[in-house]
């Protein structure tokens, strides 16, 4: 996950629907929930990992608020 930049990550996520952004979001909070478990069992050895997710949490939030306001609107 770490090795796609911001670009083609935001891209892949702009392709998906509602539903499957919905999917990916909570895939994605399971990951962080995860390496939160192993950061407090002191067995993450990348803490960036932890912000790197969080913020494709929000990436994936943020275009997923932005096509439910473009389906509200038609």
């Amino acid at each position: 996950m770490a090795t796609k930049t911001k670009v083609s990550k935001a891209a892949t996520l702009r392709e998906k629907d509602i539903a499957g952004l919905q999917a990916e979001i909570k895939d994605l909070q399971k990951a962080h929930f995860g390496l939160r478990m192993q950061k407090a069992t002191q067995q993450l050895n990348n803490t960036a990992s932890l912000g790197v997710t969080r913020r494709d949490i929000a990436r994936a939030k943020t275009i997923l608020a932005q096509k439910q306001a473009t389906a509200a609107a038609k």
